[in-house]
């Protein structure tokens, strides 16, 4: 075979390889709440998706970062999006611009804008809802908790409304905002009731 050919074809080869593992990535997006914060990184529930989806061509690649906002996922979206390619991405961000009392117009516009740079990398998008204690007042609370419908509705997104629906009190850590170990396998079945239509 002509050594110019043989060189194109192995590359053409390997580019489509490529193509194929990066079709096949699941971009975890989010904070503590998804970094596994205070537990084993190997408890968390990104860490046991991989292994519920260990007989499928997808890999989760876990890019949650213990306090992060939605204005420091803005910053890194477009990096995370180019390096890894994903074919689905899980949003799981807001928790922390609540509890810091960040404009809730602020926080919207940033996961608007996370959603549309995934949706324009032709990533599908599952959006993870949060919900805040009550000692923040019903009224920004509340319309906090509005915010994922109403963007999923806007994109057409996939949605779970409370990522951590069902997660009993004595599941916490003892601050009472972050999931135990003993709660990462509910949070995965909450995600995976979701994320299943979005695996073809």
């Amino acid at each position: 075979m002509n050594p110019i050919l043989k060189f194109i074809l192995l590359f053409v080869t390997l580019s489509l390889s490529n193509f194929s593992q990066a079709a096949s990535n699941i971009l975890v997006f989010g904070d503590s709440l998804s970094a596994g914060y205070g537990i084993a990184r190997e408890a968390s529930w990104a860490h046991l998706l991989q292994q519920e989806l260990k007989d499928t061509p997808y890999t989760v690649i876990n890019a949650s970062i213990s306090g992060e906002t939605t204005s420091g996922g803005l910053r890194r979206i477009d990096k995370a999006l180019i390096q890894h390619q994903p074919a689905i991405v899980i949003v799981e961000l807001g928790a922390n611009d609540g509890l810091r009392g960040t404009p809730l117009a602020e926080t919207e516009k940033n996961l608007n804008t996370i959603i549309k740079r995934a949706k324009q990398a032709k990533a599908r998008v599952l959006l993870l809802g949060i919900q805040l204690p009550p000692n923040y007042g019903p009224a920004y609370t509340e319309r906090f908790r509005a915010m994922y419908p109403k963007l999923a509705k806007r994109h057409g997104l996939a949605l779970l409304p409370f990522m951590l629906e069902g997660i009993p009190p004595d599941q916490f850590l003892p601050d009472n905002l972050h999931p135990n170990a003993a709660a990462q396998a509910r949070i995965l079945q909450n995600v995976m009731h979701h994320l299943k239509p979005l695996l073809h």
